[in-house]
């Protein structure tokens, strides 16, 4: 006995189920005519549709949806490596929520799963001589880049790299650069 074919059987279930929940349009953009969607309305009919040996409809691929999903997961792997970095460096859990939306629990629970340790308090101020230095490389950082200052995408770069590059916490060097820009000494 030859099986039915399965995309026969996929369309189907799936014009039924969008017909039972209101969803016309659904079916009439899968091919469908207010005919065809007639029959679906007989149980003899649907039955000998989907158990059909021989496929009765096709796929096509919309490689533009296709490779924009793909990129979408590249997008999603770029962020959660971003995060993850922004976190090692000493960023705050509030530079994580205006950059990424991530809740304070989203927050923790990514530090927990990077193994960082539970922070309390906030990091120390920078000292003179340490200011001076960051300073110094923000300058030649943001000469280097030539980007405008309102541009937080890569203001962030730049202070994360500043932060690994002097050792010291992303969310001291990201507040000290707005403390400068608020008070325009660029």
């Amino acid at each position: 006995m030859s099986t039915p074919h399965p995309l026969n059987q996929a369309v189907v279930a799936q014009a039924l189920h969008d017909l039972r929940n209101g969803q016309l349009r659904r079916c009439l953009s899968m091919g469908f005519s207010e005919r065809e969607l007639d029959v679906l309305k007989h149980p003899a009919l649907v039955s000998l549709l989907a158990n059909a040996q021989v496929p009765w409809c096709s796929v096509t691929v919309n490689t533009d949806v296709l490779w924009r999903l793909v990129g979408q997961m590249n997008d999603i792997e770029r962020e959660i490596a971003t995060v993850d970095r922004m976190l090692r460096l000493g960023a705050s859990t509030e530079m994580v929520s205006k950059f990424y939306g991530l809740t304070h629990q989203e927050v923790a629970l990514r530090r927990d799963i990077i193994g960082l340790p539970k922070r309390r308090g906030r990091h120390p101020v920078l000292n003179e001589d340490q200011e001076i230095i960051l300073w110094k490389q923000w300058k030649a950082g943001i000469t280097e880049r030539n980007f405008e200052l309102s541009d937080d995408s890569t203001m962030l770069e730049l202070t994360m790299d500043l932060a690994e590059a002097l050792s010291l916490p992303m969310s001291v060097i990201w507040a000290a650069i707005g403390s400068w820009i608020d008070q325009g000494l660029v």
